[in-house]
């Protein structure tokens, strides 16, 4: 199951774009910061994820204002050409 979940702040906007087939598409860039249990030991958690939304959750998106703490829902795949992980957002909330 490929699934991920969220809470972040978007911290950088691209341009609204549409794809070939008129879609439209957002590149962002989430922050996330959170303090976890590993191993019986605290540990702060700091990470920023390249994201794209497509659709209605672009435009949405597009409108949102910068470090506003949303949930994040959708699914990890290989950016293009092999570079790093993106998250595909398919659902989005904020909190």
């Amino acid at each position: 199951m490929n699934r991920f979940q969220l809470s972040a702040v978007v911290v950088q906007v691209q341009s609204l774009r549409y794809t070939p087939a008129g879609i439209p598409a957002l590149n962002i860039v989430l922050e996330h910061e959170s303090q976890v249990v590993e191993m019986d030991t605290p540990r702060e958690v700091k990470l920023q994820l390249r994201a794209v939304a497509f659709g209605a959750q672009a435009e949405m998106l597009s409108r949102q204002g910068l470090d506003a703490v949303c949930e994040f829902h959708g699914f990890m795949a290989n950016g293009r050409n092999g570079k790093g992980l993106v998250f595909h957002i398919q659902e989005f909330s904020k909190t």
